[in-house]
């Protein structure tokens, strides 16, 4: 009687957690182009493409441990 919200917590939060996985995807994907398309060598521009990088491993890590299927 009490657990009847984990599945729809679960569901709940693997949503959210598909859709912040998303925005970093594309927040990683931005910030490579932007390295690439730089004329000069930006320390700056290289750490955030990492930071960027680390964050969508991250996030992308911890949907495999919660065993998210993506279906499209």
């Amino acid at each position: 009687m009490f657990f009847r919200k984990k599945g729809k917590l679960k569901k709940e939060y693997d949503q959210s957690l598909l859709n912040v996985l998303d925005e970093m995807k594309d927040q990683w994907n931005r910030q490579q182009s932007i390295d690439e398309m730089s004329v000069d060598y930006s320390l700056g521009a290289q750490c955030h493409t990492k930071i960027a990088e680390a964050k969508y491993f991250f996030l992308f890590k911890e949907a495999k441990h919660r065993n998210i299927v993506i279906k499209r």
